[in-house]
């Protein structure tokens, strides 16, 4: 689908739903430059979700705590790596490498991620700290990282859809959905 014809369907719905949201990131993302037409659209559903015309449909909040937990053992063995040699370690290597070893503990409410982290240093944390001890393993061992490589968060052009989704939250903050007719 177009972001004409997202925008077209979000001003006809009167919300703009995370599916369409995404579409319009993906749109934006590999699009080497944007039409006039397209910026117009990303324009008016600007005005529209400032006006209230047009209200974004939150996402879900919910957390993965074994991310916390894992980041928390990753850089504490990472420095003391780091302040004993002349190591350097990439921690988000390090943390990707042992998640995606561990299950994930998702919470959605703070009571719920106070449990999961309580329930994790019970019966988790040596599994946590093995998986990280295997990772930095494996980072040592690895050759120079790939200078072609594009880190998440470091792409160079800008990013339309970052600056839209932050006005969507920003100014639609509160958004009730519109019970079914």
């Amino acid at each position: 689908m177009s972001i004409e014809k997202i925008v077209e369907q979000a001003l006809q719905d009167g919300y703009l739903t995370p599916a369409m949201e995404a579409e319009v990131a993906r749109i934006c993302d590999t699009a080497s430059e944007l039409s006039i037409e397209e910026y117009m659209a990303l324009d008016r559903l600007m005005g529209s979700l400032l006006t209230g015309e047009v209200v974004a449909v939150p996402r879900k909040q919910f957390i993965n705590v074994m991310e916390e937990l894992v980041l928390t053992e990753a850089i504490a063995r990472v420095a003391e790596i780091e302040a004993n040699s002349n190591q350097v370690l990439d921690v988000g290597d390090i943390a990707a490498y042992a998640l995606n070893r561990l299950p994930p503990l998702y919470a959605t409410t703070e009571e719920g991620a106070t449990y999961q982290r309580q329930r994790a240093k019970v019966e988790l944390q040596d599994i946590i700290a093995e998986q990280v001890r295997e990772a930095i393993n494996r980072n040592l061992a690895k050759p120079e990282t790939d200078s072609s490589r594009i880190l998440l968060g470091k792409a160079s052009k800008t990013d339309v859809v970052q600056q839209v989704s932050s006005l969507l939250q920003a100014y639609a903050p509160t958004f009730e959905p519109k019970p079914d007719k």
